[in-house]
């Protein structure tokens, strides 16, 4: 299997988890453990297709590709930070 194709499949079965409905049984340190190995997991994904285009082994493409689906990992993870720091900003504004 190329890289493009395991690129590809992995993109896929992220996207399809993503549009799966959450049960209700699961825990949130549980939740918050999916989304933080999601993440990681993009991120390793990405640093491997640019290995691999280095040496000649990923089209340019997949290269792209990888790298889009990290920088929007990253934006996602930055926003998130951003409204728990608002939020916990909120909160310290609050009246006792």
């Amino acid at each position: 299997m190329d890289i493009k194709t395991s690129v590809a499949a992995q993109s896929y079965a992220i996207a399809r988890q993503a549009a799966l409905p959450e049960p209700k049984t699961e825990s949130t340190d549980n939740t918050f453990t999916k989304m933080a190995e999601g993440f990681a997991n993009t991120l390793v994904t990405g640093e491997t297709t640019a290995k691999a285009a280095l040496v000649g082994d990923a089209d340019p493409h997949s290269l792209v590709q990888a790298l889009a689906a990290t920088e929007t990992a990253i934006e996602t993870v930055v926003t998130v930070r951003d409204k728990v720091v608002e939020a916990y900003q909120e909160l310290l504004r609050m009246p006792v």
